[in-house]
């Protein structure tokens, strides 16, 4: 019988949807990749599929990983980026060889490697996240206000005040703690 693995958490933004693969990283981390085959999946659901990945592909994703979210962190506070996270970022995104196509329906999509390699998928993520952090797209980095979670993720509201990573998640979370408190707070029914 499989193991029971966490849904994925999806955005619309590739490189901070990779970084939401390990959420709640200031409370009890939900690892979302924790075995090669997971990363195969998330790739796939991503629009990059690859054939195989090996147990250090996943070790080199996780680096990514980890590299994007301190390097979205630090913009998303105006800090200056790590040296290392940039290096990770910039390597990773060198060593692709995927190629943006445009498809019938005239959207893009990306054609990896001829054995679609994991390190080409890899390479698109990076991409993905220096043209966010550089500020080439309309929006902002922010970070999640659930003080359990922090993940980076790219607000493209149109007031560009959005508070959470994920309504549904960390939104509706803490939402229902303040109500809850609420509750708790005001005086029962008159006896």
């Amino acid at each position: 019988m499989p193991a029971a693995f966490p849904d994925f958490r999806l955005g619309t933004v590739l490189a901070t949807s990779f970084t939401g693969t390990l959420s709640e990283r200031r409370g009890d981390p939900v690892e979302r990749i924790p075995v090669p085959h997971r990363l195969v999946d998330w790739l796939a659901v991503n629009g990059l599929a690859v054939d195989s990945c090996t147990a250090a592909q996943l070790d080199l994703a996780r680096e990514l990983r980890e590299a994007i979210h301190a390097a979205a962190t630090a913009a998303a506070i105006k800090e200056a980026l790590p040296a290392s996270a940039v290096q990770v970022i910039n390597d990773r995104s060198a060593r692709g060889r995927a190629a943006a196509i445009l498809t019938p329906e005239g959207s893009r999509r990306w054609r990896l490697g001829s054995a679609s390699r994991v390190e080409d998928a890899l390479g698109v993520i990076a991409a993905d996240a220096i043209s966010v952090i550089a500020g080439e797209r309309d929006g902002r980095l922010a970070l999640c206000a659930s003080p359990t979670c922090r993940a980076a993720f790219f607000d493209t509201s149109q007031s560009r005040s959005r508070r959470w990573c994920d309504m549904n998640t960390c939104g509706n979370r803490q939402k229902k703690a303040r109500f809850n408190a609420g509750r708790r707070g005001s005086p029962g029914p008159a006896e």
